[in-house]
C-alpha cells in the first residue's frame, strides 16, 4: 500500500484501548495524534505512544499528518465530529451508531460523497469467524432456503459495570442503538438489507443507579426506551424476531438462530469476533459444531478499520458508512414505529457487504 495510512483518534474512552492495541505496531496504519476534551487524558494516551501528538479536536481534525479520523466520541457527538473530519478533507471511521439522528447520519454521508472521501463505521466484530462462519454455511445451502429467524439480547444494564454510564440512557442510547448494530450488521450479513419493521418499546424505570467507580451509588435519568422488540422484514423475505434489552438478567436465548426449509443455526454473540456456529439438519439427532471457515482470525476491535483502509484499492469497505446508515434506519425505525403504533416502510437498502474468506491473524495483522 505504500506509505503507512495515517489516523487521528478522537475520543479516549474505554473503547479506545483496545482499538490502540490493534491499530499500534500495524504496517499498513500509524497513529499519529490523539485528542479527547480531557487534555490531560489525550497526554496521558500520547505520552504513552512514541510519535503521536496530543492534539485539541479542531488541531487534530485539522492536521495535515492525519488521513482518517477515528471517531470514538459518545453518540452524541458522532456526527459533529464526522463532519468536521470531512469538512477538513479526511476520511472517517466511526464507533456505532453512525449518528444519534437519522438525519445527521444522512448528512454525514452527503457530505462526505461531495468532498470525495470515506466514511466507515463499526460494528467490526460481525467480520470475525463466528458472523462470517454462520454466513458461510447460509451461503452454501447448509439450513436451505432460510425462512426466519430470532436475535435476542438482554442484559440488567451497563451502569453494573461501566463507571460513566450516562450516555447509555440519552438520546443515541438505550439498547438498541447501542447494541443493536452488532445484531442488524450480522442480520445484513446473514439474510441481507430488511424493508419495513414492526416494533414496540418500553421504558419502566426513570432512572438508574451506577454500580462502580468513583460515581457509584449516583443515580441517573433514563431518556430512553430501555426495552426494543420488533420484526424485521427482509428484502429477500425472511422475518427476524429481535428483542434488545436493559431490563432482564439473563436470557438462555441463542443470541441469533437462523432457520431454514433444512435445518436451523444457532449464531455466536456478535458482539465478539468468534465463537462456535451450530448446526441441527433435519431429521438429525443431535446439533455439530462447525469450524471456522470464513472471517478475520483472531478478530479484535479496529480490524474494521484496516479493512477500510485496505478498501482504498477500489473494493468496497465492509464496514461501511452505507450498512451503518441502514442499519441506523432500521433501528429508528422500529422505534418510530412503536410510537406511532404501525409498520414502517425503510428508505434505504444496502449491498450485502463482501463476505470476509478465512483470513489468519498473521495476515490481516
Amino acid at each position: 500500500m505504500g506509505d503507512a495510512h495515517r489516523i487521528g483518534v478522537v475520543g479516549l474512552g474505554v473503547i479506545s484501548r483496545a482499538y490502540l492495541d490493534t491499530l499500534v505496531g500495524r504496517a499498513a496504519v500509524r497513529v499519529t495524534a490523539v485528542a479527547d476534551l480531557d487534555a490531560s487524558r489525550s497526554a496521558a494516551v500520547a505520552a504513552e505512544l512514541p510519535g503521536v501528538r496530543a492534539l485539541s479536536v479542531e488541531e487534530l481534525l485539522n492536521s495535515p499528518d492525519v488521513d482518517t479520523v477515528l471517531n470514538l466520541t459518545i453518540p452524541a457527538a458522532h456526527a459533529e465530529v464526522a463532519l468536521g473530519a470531512v469538512a477538513h478533507g479526511k476520511n472517517v471511521y466511526g464507533e456505532k451508531p453512525l449518528a444519534a439522528e437519522l438525519a445527521d447520519a444522512h448528512a454525514v454521508l452527503e457530505a462526505a460523497a461531495k468532498a470525495s472521501v470515506r466514511v466507515g463505521c463499526a460494528p467490526d466484530t460481525v467480520l470475525g469467524t463466528g458472523i462470517q462462519t454462520a454466513r458461510a454455511a447460509v451461503e452454501a445451502g447448509a439450513i436451505g432456503r432460510p425462512l426466519f429467524a430470532a436475535a435476542v439480547m438482554v442484559t440488567p444494564g451497563h451502569e453494573r459495570w461501566h463507571p460513566q454510564p450516562d450516555f447509555y440512557y440519552a438520546p443515541g442510547g438505550g439498547p438498541l442503538l447501542d447494541m443493536g448494530p452488532y445484531y442488524l450488521s450480522s442480520l445484513v450479513h446473514l439474510l441481507g438489507p430488511v424493508r419495513a419493521v414492526i416494533g414496540a418499546s418500553s421504558r419502566l424505570r426513570s432512572e438508574r443507579v451506577i454500580g462502580s467507580g468513583p460515581r457509584a451509588g449516583e443515580r441517573i435519568p433514563v431518556e430512553v426506551d430501555s426495552h426494543v422488540s420488533g420484526v424485521l422484514e427482509h428484502e429477500g423475505g425472511a422475518l427476524t424476531t429481535l428483542t434488545t434489552s436493559f431490563d432482564g438478567v439473563a436470557s438462555t436465548a441463542a443470541p441469533i438462530e437462523v432457520h431454514g426449509e433444512r435445518g436451523t443455526l444457532t449464531v455466536p454473540d456478535p458482539n465478539h469476533f468468534d465463537g462456535e456456529v451450530r448446526l441441527l439438519e433435519l431429521g438429525a439427532a443431535d446439533w455439530r459444531g462447525l469450524p471456522p471457515s470464513a472471517g478475520y482470525v483472531g478478530g479484535t476491535r479496529g480490524v474494521g478499520l484496516l479493512d477500510f483502509v485496505a478498501a482504498e484499492d477500489g473494493r468496497a469497505a465492509r464496514a461501511s458508512g452505507e450498512l451503518a446508515l441502514h442499519v441506523l434506519e432500521t433501528m429508528t425505525a422500529l422505534l418510530r414505529s412503536s410510537a406511532e403504533g404501525r409498520r414502517i416502510e425503510l428508505s434505504t437498502s444496502v449491498e450485502r457487504p463482501l463476505a470476509v474468506p478465512l483470513t489468519p491473524a498473521e495476515k490481516w495483522r
